[in-house]
């Protein structure tokens, strides 16, 4: 027998025979554990590989008959109610507008995907990080946190990734088994970098405002790449033979015959061009080539002023003027608090006003207006410190990054440009706009879609052929989103009647745990699921059954959604059901075999688990920034 169905049947096995020795005898047996018992058959049953979606509604309507059933109702009341149930259930989920940012995103992250861009992003990162020990893994690293960013999408990720970079890692000299896990944990990122559709569901299951929680992930992103990236550099520094530096022929970059004639006035760029400038004539450099060339040098530092000038002016905003463009942004924000919110009944209520327009700012600001109109102007805030180690920072790196910049530097650099300008000016639009309180995630997720068909347009990458795979692809990804919707919203309240939710809070606050102790508790419980079963089934069956709880701790449903969005990334590389592996097996060439791949996400699990400490340890990296923007 392979080893995974071993290892799966194990599971199972442990699982049933749990089940039958903590249960009474079927006389004595209560409603609450009979709501028990249908947690473990629907796990069992999603194990054996029947339908998620259809296993929890099946379920929910089996046991919620039952239920019924035992109240004292008739077999036919009883089926009446049950119908109704599944009737009200699944019209809940039909009218919960946060949902409609799914396909939307998901849409968008398949026509960029079909952009052809990761191939040119990949290419100009790993030889502008050439110098880098391990460069070729890192460029994917990177590469992988940025398509993230822009898709969203770990299948399409980890394919691509695994057609583009794995060859290249492989024909290099790299390790198979480092080369496997780079690839596979750098497209995982996309569970937990926004837009994730991963975060949309947890927000719409534990009524948390989905605004908020794509805030509270972008550092958790940013530091659980950072993490891989520092581990990929230690190994190469480590064992050269896992991931050797690239050849000087895989380092070499033609130049332009525009940068030909440059590169005679001066090794720099900047310099070189200043010096063209003024003897263009002999040189025959015209001067829409200069300014070209002088755009493409200048660019950042221009970006980079008004940058740090905008963040300035924020910064020493006078408080009145503050406090009246806090009363702004709540006027125009109030769906961001009542985003997901659950009924009370404990179903998926329609968020209101998720997508409404925002209130008219003359009508929201006339108070505050009147009151200020016969003031005098407000002196700014003083300049705080952080600024200025920002701007030093940034001084520093544009100081190295001028001193650097070849000619050949330069060519890279635009290769840099074109692949991840657009990509970064689409993020910008999706997140920004989000992020900042100026659209909710659904308007934000139609921009993006909008900008996918821009992008596959302007890189001649826009047919009919592409348009009709996206929206095949985007409808079967979505229904399989929203009917696990219907299935867990039936499932939850057929286990809410059985009292199952009731008897495991009655058990956990008889364990008389504190904080620490439940989070602990609770984040090992979603890492050892990870193993058997997806992030979807983790999300849709146990976080109804963790979120009640949270009152009683204290602890911060945002937070919390944090912590479990980060351990779920073990979900796509715990065998046996580790969906990246998969993946990447499909593209892999013959001889990298599964059990190299498992072995290869390994340390890149533990890297995971090391992350949450820290985030836990200090929650302001995840925490801060909501704080900041939706005081």
């Amino acid at each position: 027998m392979r080893r995974e169905l071993y290892f799966g049947f194990s599971i199972m096995a442990a699982i049933v025979v749990g089940t039958l020795f903590y249960m009474p005898s079927f006389s004595d047996m209560t409603n609450g554990h009979l709501g028990l018992l249908m947690l473990s058959l629907v796990v069992v049953t999603i194990m054996l590989g029947f339908p998620t979606a259809f296993t929890l509604m099946g379920m929910g309507m089996i046991f919620a008959f039952m239920a019924f059933h035992n109240q004292g109702e008739g077999d036919a009341q009883a089926i009446k109610r049950t119908l109704d149930l599944m009737v009200q259930r699944t019209f809940s989920v039909m009218t919960n507008d946060v949902l409609v940012s799914i396909p939307l995103f998901v849409f968008m992250g398949y026509l960029v995907e079909r952009a052809n861009l990761i191939e040119k992003l990949f290419k100009s990162l790993h030889l502008s990080l050439a110098r880098v020990p391990g460069a070729l893994a890192v460029a994917t690293l990177v590469t992988c946190a940025i398509f993230a960013t822009a898709t969203g999408i770990v299948g399409a990720v980890v394919t691509l990734m695994g057609l583009l970079a794995l060859p290249a890692m492989l024909k290099a000299g790299y390790n198979v088994k480092l080369s496997a896990g780079v690839i596979t944990a750098g497209g995982c990122l996309g569970i937990l970098i926004p837009p994730s559709v991963m975060l949309i569901v947890y927000g719409a299951t534990a009524g948390v405002s989905v605004v908020k929680l794509y805030a509270g992930a972008f550092f958790p992103g940013l530091m659980l790449a950072g993490l891989y990236i520092g581990y990929v550099i230690i190994v190469a520094k480590l064992k050269p033979d896992w991931a050797p530096p690239l050849s000087e022929n895989d380092r070499h970059v033609d130049l332009t015959p525009a940068s030909q004639k440059l590169a005679t006035f001066g090794k720099l760029a900047l310099p070189a061009v200043l010096a063209a400038a003024k003897g263009r004539a002999a040189a025959g450099i015209s001067t829409k080539e200069l300014l070209k060339q002088l755009a493409i040098i200048v660019g950042p530092l221009l970006l980079f002023v008004v940058f740090m000038t905008a963040i300035h002016r924020t910064a020493t905003t006078p408080l009145d003027q503050a406090a009246l463009v806090t009363m702004e942004s709540d006027g125009g924000m109030m769906s961001l608090e009542e985003v997901a919110a659950p009924s009370q009944e404990g179903g998926l209520a329609p968020p209101p006003g998720a997508d409404e327009a925002p209130a008219p700012k003359a009508a929201v600001n006339a108070p505050a207006a009147a009151v200020q109109q016969d003031q005098a102007p407000d002196e700014r805030q003083p300049t705080p410190m952080w600024f200025w180690i920002m701007l030093g920072i940034g001084l520093a790196i544009g100081a190295i990054f001028y001193y650097s910049l070849t000619m050949a530097r330069l060519e890279i650099f635009k290769m840099l440009l074109g692949s991840f300008f657009p990509l970064a000016v689409l993020i910008l639009f999706v997140l920004g706009t989000i992020v900042f309180g100026l659209a909710t995630p659904t308007e934000a997720a139609a921009v993006g879609s909008l900008g996918g068909f821009i992008l596959a347009w302007a890189y001649k990458q826009l047919n009919m052929d592409v348009v009709r795979e996206s929206v095949f692809l985007t409808a079967k990804t979505s229904a399989m989103v929203c009917w696990l919707f219907v299935g867990s919203s039936i499932f939850s309240a057929a286990f809410a009647l059985l009292g199952g939710q009731q008897l495991i809070e009655n058990w956990v606050l008889s364990l008389g745990l504190t904080t620490f102790q439940f989070l602990v508790l609770s984040q090992v419980i979603i890492f050892l699921l990870g193993w058997p079963l997806e992030w979807t089934e983790i999300i849709v069956i146990f976080m109804p059954i963790f979120i009640p709880l949270l009152a009683h701790y204290n602890v911060d449903p945002l937070f919390f959604g944090l912590l479990v969005a980060l351990n779920l990334q073990t979900a796509f590389l715990s065998p046996p059901v580790a969906m990246a592996a998969f993946y990447l097996k499909g593209v892999a060439p013959p001889h990298v075999t599964l059990n190299q791949i498992f072995a290869g996400m390994m340390p890149f699990m533990a890297i995971q688990v090391f992350a949450l400490v820290i985030l836990y340890a200090f929650p302001a990296i995840g925490m801060w920034l909501p704080s900041v923007l939706y005081k």
